[in-house]
């Protein structure tokens, strides 16, 4: 990979989190039953008997434990608000509602909830008291079970809870739905208002991107296209697929809940990119390329709001295989980064973008073990980084496969993927040195196949030991020569300048050899580009549209006082 190795969770770790998850289970199973009872005949005269279901007013109806509790605008999963509870070691952040209840009736409970090892019960029902959980909800899950109240049962305490040093978990839309026991109910829901602030954001081909801002008292939301219903979100957000190219359409979208819908928004306009491919065009001319730690290894811990603006590629390392063959995922390492949040990571990538800067998903590293070699395993990989795309906001991926590569399916892969994200997609890679020492190599070839979709082949000029340059003589790592000579390969082999970065670590211990200083860098980035500061090789031409520079990493940058993107990036950016 471009760099160290990750350190990945200790075995006393892994063993910890399954005794917790036996614990959990035990616990449950003491409670109360896990399984949740058959629904109920819902009458029409049922009504939803929980007060401030939505969370809507805060925690008002609610009270949660030593204070665990809060309300928080995202994530919701509908309306503007919904509950956070965050547990500790000595408290697992219940929060509870005493409802009126009719004795001798059936109620169903339910709620949205996010988290790991999340509870859902009622207590004090006057016969079987019931709770269900679920031990992992990465996206928003209902929980629901039934519970029959005693015969002289007038009150039942509902309540949702965690688990013990967890993380903090998310509820919303709470429900208890039963005979009206005269405790009264939240008001019923008006039509709502319609929404305001729709923006079109990133477009393809064949697809333009909608967010706009959220309703309150809203369950879900309609886009319109050119006037006719095109399809329907939970969310602020939509993607609008199987667009012409070269073509603009006009957007409306408009806000529902049970009571109707709201009138349609103020219209926007937006014009789809030309067939074809191509690479971002926020892409500038000349650019950086810094790969971001989604793991602690001794450099500086960071969010990526924390990368300095020099850098205009942000890769994010690593995706990692899964058990299905060429699919990848991802996920943040939360408290390896010091509580760093999925909400904030995605805040951050897009207050990157807004700011003219690119951030891919980079797959592979030194420990990666993704491998594309058939078909199937092509689709998968396509299908698995557009999801991550989708899921995160990254503008593409980064190739950094280190165990060799299959360049007939790769490129499948990646052509695949260029048609489901469409012409702004980013596409970088990162081989070492060997592996771009001929045209007959599978990763050179790859560069070569899907020329026409990439953005740039930063290839790693450290851990590499001495290797032959374009002139077929032999150079060290360490030197101009060695950065020029060997760039010269790929220039001269069929990649267009604009496609060729130097990839350098950010300070000693960022690799475990090849650092030179950021003067050298810069020094090369001279003799490629205008013929000056080569050292004993110069090439026989200049190429000033050569992309720029990449280094392991913005971390390892951020340890050493950010002296190598202080130094290079200016240089990058000042290039003809």
């Amino acid at each position: 990979m471009p760099g160290t190795a990750r350190t990945r969770p200790s075995r006393h770790r892994r063993l910890l989190t399954t005794l917790l998850a036996v614990v959990a289970a035990a616990a449950a199973s003491t409670t109360a039953s896990a399984a949740p009872a058959p629904s109920p005949t819902v009458s029409t005269a049922d009504v939803n008997v929980a007060r401030n279901a939505g969370y809507e007013s805060g925690l008002s109806n609610w009270t949660c434990s030593a204070g665990s509790g809060s309300t928080v605008t995202s994530p919701v999963h509908s309306g503007t608000a919904a509950l956070k509870a965050t547990p500790t070691a000595s408290d697992n952040a219940g929060c509870s509602q005493t409802v009126a209840v009719k004795p001798g009736a059936t109620y169903r409970l339910s709620a949205y909830v996010q988290g790991s090892y999340v509870y859902l019960g009622a207590s004090g029902t006057g016969t079987t008291d019931v709770s269900t959980w679920t031990p992992s909800a990465t996206g928003w899950q209902e929980l629901s079970t039934t519970f029959t109240t005693g015969p002289s049962t007038t009150s039942v305490t509902v309540y949702t809870h965690g688990w013990y040093g967890q993380p903090a978990y998310h509820a919303d839309d709470f429900s208890v739905l039963g005979p009206d026991g005269g405790g009264g109910t939240d008001p019923g829901p008006e039509i709502p208002a319609a929404p305001g602030g729709l923006t079109a954001g990133a477009v393809t081909s064949s697809s333009v991107a909608l967010s706009w801002n959220p309703v309150p008292g809203a369950t879900g939301y309609t886009v319109y296209r050119d006037g006719a219903k095109d399809r329907t979100a939970n969310g602020t957000s939509a993607t609008v697929t199987g667009l012409s190219p070269s073509t603009a359409y006009r957007f409306q979208v408009s806000a529902t809940n049970a009571a109707g819908e709201s009138a349609r928004s103020t219209e926007v306009t937006a014009t789809t990119a030309p067939s074809g491919g191509g690479t971002d065009p926020t892409v500038p001319q000349h650019a950086v390329t810094g790969y971001w730690q989604n793991f602690d290894n001794g450099a500086t811990v960071q969010k990526i709001s924390d990368v300095p603006g020099q850098y205009d590629i942000i890769a994010v390392a690593f995706a990692d295989a899964t058990s299905t063959p060429g699919a990848v995922t991802f996920h943040l390492d939360s408290a390896g980064l010091g509580g760093y949040t999925v909400d904030q990571f995605k805040a951050d990538i897009k207050a990157k973008q807004a700011a003219g800067k690119s951030v891919v998903v980079s797959v592979g590293g030194e420990k990666g073990t993704v491998s594309v070699n058939d078909a199937a395993s092509a689709a998968n990989f396509a299908d698995s980084v557009h999801a991550l795309m989708r899921q995160y906001g990254f503008d593409g991926v980064d190739i950094d496969l280190e165990n060799g590569l299959n360049p007939t399916y790769m490129t499948q892969a990646l052509r695949s993927l260029s048609q489901k994200a469409g012409g702004r997609l980013v596409l970088t890679m990162a081989p070492q040195t060997i592996d771009m020492q001929s045209t007959s190599g599978g990763y050179f070839q790859t560069a070569l196949n899907v020329k026409d979709i990439l953005t740039v082949v930063n290839m790693q000029y450290y851990n590499s030991g001495s290797m032959l340059g374009c002139d077929g003589k032999v150079y060290s790592q360490g030197s101009v020569d060695f950065l020029t000579a060997l760039a010269c390969i790929q220039l001269e082999g069929g990649l267009d300048p604009s496609q060729v970065g130097l990839g350098l670590p950010a300070s000693p211990r960022g690799a475990g050899s090849g650092h030179v200083a950021p003067s050298v860098v810069n020094a090369a980035l001279d003799c490629l580009t205008k013929g000056t500061n080569c050292g004993a090789y110069k090439p026989a031409r200049t190429y000033p549209g050569l992309r720029g520079a990449m280094t392991w990493s913005t971390n390892w940058d951020a340890a050493n006082g950010n002296a190598w993107s202080s130094t290079v990036g200016p240089h990058v950016h000042g290039l003809p």
